[in-house]
């Protein structure tokens, strides 16, 4: 006898299809070195994971930014673990193929290697393939003590949400000589210490164009240029539907779109294109 399903339940994951594979992080690192461009989004549930998915997107983010986007918080810093695995397990029951990245939150790796440790464990036991931190400098050693024990890092540099107060507020970073030399040598000390893969936010692109070329590992922009090894967006504000003043970095793909699906795969194939970003997306 069929077990009844609910209409409202999310779609089953279902086969890999035949032409293509799940995503490793060994795919990842090829891809940035062929040249291929890297599609990624981010996502808090499992429908639309799996719409996603259908999409071609490469890798899913489940950001901190559910806690603008979803619980109606006016920055992350209030986004707390438990959040953050129930979203992380939600989404990689939809996954079949793309590599799965998750956010640690404000507060649960600041202290510690060591409780970075407990917390990323946590969400590697909720499905993640990767966990992803913010900041530079202090960062290093943590990365080291996860990565050393088998935890794939995205370090995190730029405009950083979880320290948006102590910045001033949403802007570009790494404008000035100065600056632009810290983010290289966090960049650096963060790859050396064992980071696989770099996510750059509202810098300038001359900028993160130079940190792809010469790193070595994968590094995704978000208001970062067209030169970087792939592209993020969060959903929300690819779909048009976020709340408050858009940045700069974002495009609506749902206009001229039927669907969310066919969003999602228009913003798959213009990053992959070289499309999307365009100049007027960069700073």
């Amino acid at each position: 006898m069929t077990e009844p399903t609910s209409p409202y339940a999310a779609p089953r994951p279902q086969g890999t299809p035949p032409d293509r594979k799940p995503v490793t992080l060994q795919r990842l690192l090829d891809m940035h070195a062929g040249g291929e461009k890297i599609a990624m989004l981010t996502a808090y549930d499992a429908t639309f994971a799996h719409a996603m998915e259908d999409a071609g997107v490469d890798s899913i983010l489940i950001g901190d930014s559910l806690g603008n986007v979803v619980q109606g918080l006016q920055t992350t810093v209030p986004v707390t673990l438990e959040a953050m695995v129930y979203h992380t397990a939600c989404v990689a029951r939809a996954r079949r193929l793309a590599w799965i990245i998750a956010d640690l939150p404000f507060g649960t790796y600041h202290e510690s290697p060591q409780a970075a440790w407990r917390s990323a464990m946590q969400l590697a036991q909720a499905g993640a393939h990767m966990i992803k931190l913010e900041g530079g400098g202090w960062t290093a050693e943590t990365v080291r003590f996860l990565t050393e024990r088998g935890i794939p890092v995205c370090a995190h540099l730029g405009l950083t949400p979880q320290t948006v107060t102590a910045l001033s507020g949403y802007k570009v970073q790494g404008r000035d000589a100065e600056s632009a030399a810290q983010i290289k040598t966090h960049a650096r000390e963060l790859v050396d210490a064992g980071a696989q893969m770099l996510l750059l936010e509202m810098v300038p692109a001359a900028l993160a164009g130079e940190l792809t070329r010469t790193l070595g590992v994968p590094v995704i922009g978000i208001g970062a240029g067209a030169e970087c090894s792939g592209q993020v967006l969060v959903m929300h504000d690819m779909l048009g539907v976020g709340a408050g003043r858009k940045p700069r970095f974002v495009r609506d793909f749902m206009q001229g779109s039927a669907s969310i699906g066919e969003a999602f795969s228009r913003y798959v194939a213009d990053v992959k294109s070289g499309a999307f970003p365009a100049p007027e997306h960069s700073y």
